[in-house]
C-alpha cells in the first residue's frame, strides 16, 4: 500500500502574479495556479474588471471555461444570449462557445476563472504585461472588504 503523500502547494495573493493581455484591455488576470505549478492541464486565475471594462469576445475549441463571481455585476453572453451576474452566480462555457463577460457595476468586477484544459491559456496571459494588485484587489482576495468590526 503507496502511503505517500504529496504536500499541496499553497499560494497567497501576494504570489498571484497579474498580467494584463494587451495593454488596452480593461480587465487583468491574476494567476494562482496553471500547468506547470499544478502539473495538470488548468489554468486557474482571478479575473478583475475596471469599471465598463469586458473580455473581449472568446472562444475555446477544447477547453470548458468556469466562472465564479466573487464581487461585482455584469453581463455573460455566450453564442447570442446574455444573462445578468453578480456575486455568487456561476457561469460555465461549453467549449466552442464565443463568450464575453462585461462589468457593468459601479465597482470592479471580480470572478474566478478555471479553464480545462489549459489550451494555452496561462501562455497567453503570461505573454501580457505584468501588472500589480492593488490594495482593493487584495482586500477582496482576502476578503478582508467583507469584514464586519465587533
Amino acid at each position: 500500500m503507496d502511503i505517500t503523500c504529496m504536500i499541496p502547494v499553497v499560494k497567497t495573493p501576494q504570489d498571484y502574479q497579474a498580467y494584463r493581455i494587451s495593454p488596452n484591455d480593461t480587465n487583468r488576470l491574476a494567476i494562482v495556479f496553471d500547468s506547470t505549478t499544478a502539473d495538470m492541464s488548468l489554468t486557474y486565475c482571478v479575473e478583475i474588471f475596471d469599471v465598463g471594462g469586458k473580455t473581449p469576445p472568446n472562444r475555446h475549441q477544447l477547453a470548458v471555461e468556469m466562472f465564479f463571481v466573487l464581487k461585482g455585476e455584469g453581463l455573460a453572453s455566450c453564442d447570442g444570449k446574455t444573462v445578468s451576474i453578480q456575486a455568487g452566480d456561476s457561469i460555465l462555457v461549453p467549449a466552442t462557445g464565443t463568450h464575453v463577460i462585461e462589468n457593468t457595476g459601479a465597482d470592479r468586477l471580480y470572478a474566478l476563472c478555471i479553464m480545462v484544459p489549459n489550451e494555452d491559456f496561462a501562455e497567453l496571459i503570461r505573454s501580457g504585461t505584468p501588472v500589480e494588485l492593488d490594495a482593493e484587489d487584495l482586500a477582496v482576495l482576502r476578503r478582508s472588504d467583507r469584514l464586519i468590526p465587533s
